[in-house]
């Protein structure tokens, strides 16, 4: 069983900066591709970032985090990582790591993609 815990939320000030880590339980960590989603209150749940297995192929960000937010991936820890710079007020979710055990990074915006998800950590920006 493949389990996710996210960690590193919390309150910031807008134009502040946060690190959000992801722990991941299981053998086959980088052979998955990663990801991060955020629903914010009412809304949809909302493509951040995903990183493919291989180091060869960039990652992917939504169009509202590009340029301000990176991901990143530690195999050896197996812990995957999303550094947020530039906060703003509608950054403001919670955000969920994920997992999809096809490692290409293939559609890997859509949320259907993923079979394994965290518990999600709070992040607040504050204006």
């Amino acid at each position: 069983q493949v389990q996710l815990v996210e960690s590193g939320g919390g309150l910031v000030q807008a134009g502040g900066s946060l690190r959000l880590s992801c722990a991941v339980s299981g053998r086959t960590f980088s052979s998955y591709t990663m990801g991060w989603f955020r629903q914010a209150p009412g809304k949809e749940r909302e493509f951040v970032a995903a990183i493919p297995w291989s180091s060869t192929v960039r990652p992917y960000y939504g169009d509202s985090v590009k340029g301000r937010f990176t991901i990143s991936r530690d195999n050896a820890k197996k812990t995957v990582y999303l550094q947020m710079n530039s906060l703003k007020p509608e950054d403001t979710a919670v955000y969920y790591c994920a997992a999809d055990r096809d490692g290409s990074g293939y559609l890997s915006y859509e949320v259907y993609r993923y079979d394994f998800w965290g518990q999600g950590t709070q992040v607040t920006v504050s204006s």
